[in-house]
């Protein structure tokens, strides 16, 4: 499988400047790595992004993270390999990733509420950029057939 185009974020002078910037904000809101890869594997296996699943697990793979984990990701609300904030965490991500989901709120005060009581202000911004940036980048990739194996 080949990509449609070449990627935008390389094409675009402006994007290539503005990738690192926000992924370097989101690292200043002191959020571990697994957990950011975590997010962004979960993100990306909601949105169908080969690229961004075969990135973010072998990135988590790197962090030498478990195979129990990585394969009950998908099945994080029935697996008992989560902590609590890993879980709130992940409840925000898939929230705020299947926007059109809900009727009404589509991130609940719940999901909300329950990420902030383990998350300071900081964390939480740094989440949401997070989320937002993985949904973006999901959004490219699906639309151009990015394959997985390709890394930037």
């Amino acid at each position: 499988m080949t990509a449609r185009m070449t990627n935008p974020a390389t094409i675009l002078p402006g994007m290539v400047k503005a990738v690192p910037h926000l992924l370097g904000a989101v690292e200043t809101a002191g959020i571990p790595v697994v957990l950011r890869e975590l997010i962004g594997l979960r993100i990306s296996q909601i949105n169908g992004c080969a690229a961004c699943v075969y990135a973010h697990a072998a990135n988590l793979r790197a962090e030498d993270e478990s195979t129990d984990r990585l394969d009950t990701l998908p099945v994080w609300r029935e697996s008992p390999f989560f902590t609590d904030a890993e879980r709130a965490a992940l409840a925000l991500a898939e929230s705020a990733t299947r926007l059109a989901d809900s009727p009404t709120d589509a991130v609940l005060d719940a999901v909300w509420d329950e990420a902030a009581d383990h998350f300071d202000e900081k964390e939480l911004a740094g989440l949401i950029v997070l989320i937002g940036t993985m949904n973006f980048f999901n959004r490219l990739n699906v639309t151009i057939k990015e394959p997985a194996g390709v890394t930037w």
